[in-house]
């Protein structure tokens, strides 16, 4: 006997004046063409796809419903709305994968519960870890730059006593950050393992990623 496949849909836009109706009618349609039976839907209007998990509800509420096994495929509109980083966008699918969880992407007509999805969701990994290598090859010019300059990372230390003491926490950090980047971990396991947001990690990885070459 054939089981109906349960999806939950996600929806985001970047401004307060769009609207996510346009891209929960597709993938409605989408749903009905395939036969699933759509459980629950999840939104995210008027944030960027470069905000984190912790400051996207709807991708947090969705990732928990994964995690609970209430889903059997996640749809979405295009890949630019669950994420702006291919190193990003693999980690989802990882998470996504162990719990059996299968992603639709309308635009990119990528579904990886057939032959075919999953053979690009094996390249994207060849690309992602491309991505990451050029990451952490400009991470560690930074850090050796700075280093050999004898600059201190972080915020300068000034005015009072708490005010050297706060600049010395985000120093360090600052490095602890870029350092594990360096190592090749993601956003996510940073932020977990050092009590900080993702925002956090990616404002500094973003920060010296941007950085001028020597």
């Amino acid at each position: 006997m054939k089981t109906t496949k349960r999806v939950a849909l996600y929806l985001r836009v970047s401004t307060s004046g769009q609207t996510v109706e346009n891209q929960r009618l597709e993938l409605e349609g989408v749903a009905a063409r395939h036969g699933w039976e759509v459980v629950a839907t999840f939104e995210d209007a008027g944030i960027s796809g470069a905000k984190g998990r912790d400051q996207r509800p709807g991708l947090d509420a969705m990732m928990k419903a994964v995690t609970r096994r209430e889903v059997d495929l996640v749809a979405a509109w295009s890949v630019d709305r669950l994420g702006r980083s291919l190193v990003d966008l693999l980690s989802l699918l990882r998470d996504l994968h162990e719990k059996g969880v299968d992603l639709y992407l309308h635009i990119q007509g990528l579904d990886t519960s057939t032959s075919s999805g999953k053979a690009m969701f094996q390249m994207m990994g060849v690309f992602a870890e491309f991505e990451r290598a050029m990451i952490t090859e400009r991470v560690n010019a930074g850090l050796s730059r700075a280093k050999a300059n004898g600059t201190k990372l972080g915020r300068p230390a000034r005015g009072t006593e708490k005010d050297r003491k706060k600049a010395a926490e985000w120093s360090r950090v600052h490095a602890q950050v870029l350092e594990a980047r360096a190592a090749g971990k993601g956003k996510v396991k940073i932020a977990k393992e050092l009590g900080i947001g993702v925002s956090t990690v990616d404002k500094i990885v973003r920060e010296m990623a941007a950085s001028p070459s020597s």
